[in-house]
């Protein structure tokens, strides 16, 4: 038996369900993988702390930041997609990841130019390791 259940998605006008169905279900993945990123982060920056002074906390904090901006972008991006098939979702995919190696690649080259005393080790070790967790969002359950 089929049950049929009403909504006022149609109401709303077009794109607007796509839209908060998108965000809803990016919500938990993303806000999961950002925690870990942030604890990550704090982690690596007391150790470089330890190991390089303040210098290297800094940088470390620094990497940890970039990867977490550049993540967050990338999941705005990928919740603005308005994809209709199978291709709609690939292009959606990879114009985010287009827009995190970007912004990603703009803001280590910012922090580089401009911060003459990094810990180039603590800031790419924390940056590498951020990014590698932020891959972990396709593994978190949204239930």
């Amino acid at each position: 038996m089929m049950h049929l259940r009403y909504t006022s998605a149609a109401s709303r006008g077009p794109g607007s369900a796509n839209n908060n169905n998108m965000l809803r279900r990016l919500r938990k993945p993303v806000l999961t993988v950002l925690r870990w990123q942030l604890a990550a982060t704090a982690v690596l920056v007391a150790i470089s702390a330890v190991f390089a002074g303040v210098h290297g906390a800094v940088s470390a904090l620094a990497g940890g930041l970039i990867s977490v901006t550049a993540g967050v972008a990338s999941a705005l991006v990928a919740a603005m997609g308005d994809a209709k098939s199978a291709g709609g979702v690939v292009m959606a995919a990879l114009r985010a990841e287009a827009v995190k190696i970007g912004l990603a690649v703009l803001l280590l080259w910012l922090v580089l130019v401009s911060y003459d005393e990094a810990v180039v080790g603590a800031l790419i070790a924390t940056f590498v390791v951020t990014l590698l967790i932020f891959a972990m969002a396709f593994f978190v359950r949204d239930y």
